[in-house]
């Protein structure tokens, strides 16, 4: 989830910082704990039910550009795989986090002059480092800093109706790699309930991307239930077109904390 987690609980297994320094693997904050040497982890698979909005300018032929906005009622059926995780693990002050969406699509379009078939692969993964100012884990300001890696495999078929004229295709592969910064914060709305408001920008192999989300959490016995809301915007250059990828709609997940 490119969303941070923020939770107001205690775990009761502990893993000793010496231990994770050696094998930091991005992740961040997650529980209450009074010893600032200590660490706290959650692993949180999760569903992001993603509207999906498109667009591809080109420079070559064909001229124009073309749009598709697929609600998730539809997008299902053009689903080929979809994978979401989210990691944490924080001290008292300090912590990491880590992101991965994995979206695969395929779709056909009718317009005016031609018909599409195209196919999409994106990889999206976010790795940053967390610093809470406050004295209470998780509860108020989070400020964070880190990359943001995107990778994109699109391909399209164009077919026009003018028998006249060839079929075409594009096929675009980029990575962008993108320094990635911003804040959360945190509200404690109960012993159980609290909620997160997260905004980040990133910028450098992009021509700029920004994600904003809100989650609620429910504390249980062995982690919590969350529950929100994630927009993605991300506009990627090459050489002979531009494609902006906005990303869309509410999540669901369970964080196993340990």
């Amino acid at each position: 989830m490119n969303t941070a987690i923020n939770c107001n609980w205690t775990s009761r297994n502990i893993v000793r910082r010496d231990a994770l320094v050696a094998a930091l693997v991005a992740v961040c904050p997650l529980a209450h704990a009074d010893d600032s040497d200590r660490w706290e982890w959650m692993v949180a698979p999760y569903a992001w039910a993603a509207s999906l909005h498109t667009d591809l300018q080109r420079t070559q032929p064909p001229a124009g550009g073309i749009s598709s906005d697929t609600g998730f009622n539809n997008i299902l059926d053009k689903l080929d795989g979809v994978f979401q995780v989210h990691v944490e693990g924080q001290n008292e002050h300090w912590g990491t986090f880590a992101d991965f969406t994995y979206l695969g699509l395929a779709n056909q379009h009718d317009y005016a002059r031609f018909h599409t078939e195209s196919d999409l692969d994106t990889r999206l993964f976010e790795l940053a480092a967390v610093w809470s100012p406050g004295d209470d884990r998780f509860r108020g300001w989070d400020v964070f800093a880190g990359l943001r890696y995107i990778d994109v495999n699109m391909t399209v078929k164009f077919d026009p109706t003018n028998p006249a004229f060839d079929t075409t295709s594009f096929k675009s592969g980029q990575t962008f790699n993108d320094f990635m910064v911003g804040g959360r914060y945190t509200w404690p709305l109960s012993d159980r309930w609290a909620l997160t408001l997260r905004g980040d920008t990133s910028f450098g192999g992009t021509d700029g991307t920004w994600n904003a989300s809100a989650v609620a959490s429910y504390r249980t016995g062995n982690g919590a239930w969350l529950f929100g809301y994630r927009y993605l915007d991300a506009k990627l250059p090459s050489s002979d077109s531009d494609i902006n990828i906005v990303m869309y709609g509410p999540l669901i997940g369970y964080g196993f904390t340990f």
